[in-house]
Protein backbone atom coordinates (compact mmCIF):
# COMPACT_ATOMS: atom_id res chain seq x y z
CA UNK A 1 0.00 0.00 0.00
CA UNK A 2 2.81 2.27 0.73
CA UNK A 3 4.17 1.80 -2.09
CA UNK A 4 0.99 2.80 -4.14
CA UNK A 5 0.75 5.87 -2.21
CA UNK A 6 4.02 6.97 -3.46
CA UNK A 7 3.47 6.72 -7.14
CA UNK A 8 0.49 8.56 -7.12
CA UNK A 9 0.23 11.88 -8.17
CA UNK A 10 -1.10 15.36 -7.06
CA UNK A 11 -4.02 15.93 -9.13
CA UNK A 12 -5.34 19.20 -7.15
CA UNK A 13 -5.84 22.21 -8.66
CA UNK A 14 -3.55 24.06 -6.26
CA UNK A 15 0.11 24.51 -7.09
CA UNK A 16 2.75 25.58 -5.17
CA UNK A 17 4.73 27.28 -7.60
CA UNK A 18 5.89 30.93 -6.38
CA UNK A 19 5.89 32.96 -9.47
CA UNK A 20 9.04 35.58 -9.39
CA UNK A 21 10.07 38.20 -11.64
CA UNK A 22 12.88 41.27 -11.05
CA UNK A 23 11.63 44.38 -10.58
CA UNK A 24 12.14 46.42 -13.44
CA UNK A 25 11.90 49.58 -11.28
CA UNK A 26 15.63 48.59 -10.36
CA UNK A 27 14.74 49.31 -6.11
CA UNK A 28 17.79 48.17 -3.83
CA UNK A 29 16.23 45.15 -0.94
CA UNK A 30 17.34 46.98 1.94
CA UNK A 31 18.34 43.63 3.96
CA UNK A 32 20.05 41.89 0.89
CA UNK A 33 21.68 44.94 -1.08
CA UNK A 34 20.56 43.09 -4.40
CA UNK A 35 17.42 43.95 -6.97
CA UNK A 36 13.62 43.59 -5.47
CA UNK A 37 11.57 41.16 -6.62
CA UNK A 38 8.21 40.77 -7.66
CA UNK A 39 5.81 37.49 -6.91
CA UNK A 40 3.07 36.07 -7.76
CA UNK A 41 0.18 38.11 -9.18
CA UNK A 42 2.15 41.48 -9.10
CA UNK A 43 4.56 39.13 -11.21
CA UNK A 44 2.23 38.10 -13.85
CA UNK A 45 0.52 41.89 -13.98
CA UNK A 46 3.30 43.37 -15.00
CA UNK A 47 4.35 40.43 -17.26
CA UNK A 48 0.79 41.39 -18.65
CA UNK A 49 1.90 44.92 -19.69
CA UNK A 50 5.01 44.23 -21.06
CA UNK A 51 3.75 42.32 -23.40
CA UNK A 52 1.33 44.89 -24.47
CA UNK A 53 4.18 47.54 -24.89
CA UNK A 54 6.00 44.52 -26.79
CA UNK A 55 6.25 44.95 -30.67
CA UNK A 56 7.20 41.92 -32.90
CA UNK A 57 11.09 41.80 -33.15
CA UNK A 58 11.53 43.92 -30.11
CA UNK A 59 12.58 40.45 -27.60
CA UNK A 60 15.70 39.34 -29.01
CA UNK A 61 15.93 35.42 -30.21
CA UNK A 62 11.74 35.81 -30.56
CA UNK A 63 10.70 37.50 -33.30
CA UNK A 64 6.95 36.37 -32.83
CA UNK A 65 6.47 37.28 -29.04
CA UNK A 66 4.48 40.98 -29.06
CA UNK A 67 1.50 42.51 -31.09
CA UNK A 68 0.96 45.18 -33.82
CA UNK A 69 -1.15 47.28 -31.76
CA UNK A 70 1.22 50.26 -32.24
CA UNK A 71 0.67 50.03 -36.20
CA UNK A 72 -3.15 49.77 -34.85
CA UNK A 73 -3.25 53.10 -32.79
CA UNK A 74 -2.46 54.82 -36.19
CA UNK A 75 -5.39 53.90 -37.67
CA UNK A 76 -8.79 56.20 -37.51
CA UNK A 77 -10.91 55.10 -34.51
CA UNK A 78 -13.75 53.15 -36.00
CA UNK A 79 -15.92 49.94 -34.23
CA UNK A 80 -13.83 47.35 -36.76
CA UNK A 81 -10.21 48.64 -35.35
CA UNK A 82 -11.41 48.43 -31.63
CA UNK A 83 -12.80 45.05 -32.37
CA UNK A 84 -9.27 43.91 -34.32
CA UNK A 85 -7.72 45.40 -30.78
CA UNK A 86 -9.85 43.27 -28.33
CA UNK A 87 -8.90 39.89 -30.80
CA UNK A 88 -5.16 40.78 -31.11
CA UNK A 89 -4.66 41.72 -26.78
CA UNK A 90 -6.72 38.21 -26.72
CA UNK A 91 -4.54 35.97 -28.98
CA UNK A 92 -1.18 37.89 -27.68
CA UNK A 93 -2.02 36.39 -23.68
CA UNK A 94 -3.55 33.09 -24.71
CA UNK A 95 -0.63 32.34 -26.46
CA UNK A 96 2.52 34.32 -24.58
CA UNK A 97 1.38 34.57 -20.89
CA UNK A 98 0.05 30.67 -19.92
CA UNK A 99 0.17 31.87 -15.99
CA UNK A 100 -3.02 33.86 -17.18
CA UNK A 101 -6.57 32.35 -17.40
CA UNK A 102 -8.42 34.75 -19.59
CA UNK A 103 -11.91 35.83 -18.81
CA UNK A 104 -12.46 39.65 -20.61
CA UNK A 105 -10.89 41.84 -22.66
CA UNK A 106 -13.06 45.09 -22.59
CA UNK A 107 -11.19 48.29 -25.08
CA UNK A 108 -13.30 51.06 -25.10
CA UNK A 109 -12.36 54.19 -28.34
CA UNK A 110 -11.49 57.58 -26.22
CA UNK A 111 -11.82 59.65 -29.29
CA UNK A 112 -11.02 62.93 -27.04
CA UNK A 113 -7.92 61.76 -25.58
CA UNK A 114 -7.04 60.26 -29.01
CA UNK A 115 -6.28 56.39 -27.61
CA UNK A 116 -8.12 53.33 -25.84
CA UNK A 117 -8.86 52.35 -22.32
CA UNK A 118 -8.15 48.74 -21.99
CA UNK A 119 -9.57 46.63 -19.06
CA UNK A 120 -8.20 43.28 -18.71
CA UNK A 121 -9.46 40.61 -16.55
CA UNK A 122 -8.27 37.28 -15.52
CA UNK A 123 -7.49 34.58 -13.24
CA UNK A 124 -3.83 33.69 -12.22
CA UNK A 125 -2.70 30.05 -11.14
CA UNK A 126 -3.34 29.54 -7.44
CA UNK A 127 -5.11 32.74 -6.91
CA UNK A 128 -8.40 32.13 -6.29
CA UNK A 129 -9.94 35.97 -7.34
CA UNK A 130 -9.93 37.31 -10.31
CA UNK A 131 -7.42 40.10 -11.32
CA UNK A 132 -8.27 43.32 -13.42
CA UNK A 133 -5.48 45.18 -15.21
CA UNK A 134 -6.21 48.59 -17.19
CA UNK A 135 -4.20 50.52 -19.00
CA UNK A 136 -4.33 53.17 -21.80
CA UNK A 137 -3.14 52.81 -25.45
CA UNK A 138 -2.10 55.73 -27.21
CA UNK A 139 0.43 56.81 -30.15
CA UNK A 140 3.55 58.10 -29.51
CA UNK A 141 5.97 59.88 -31.95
Amino acid sequence: MSRYDATQTNESTRSTKIFKDLNLDFQQNAATKDIQKITDVESVKRSVRNLLNTNHYEKPFHPEVGSNLRAMLFELMSPQINHLITKQIEHLLNNYEPRCRLVEVYTQPMIDRNGYSVQISFYVQNHPDPIIVESFLERLR
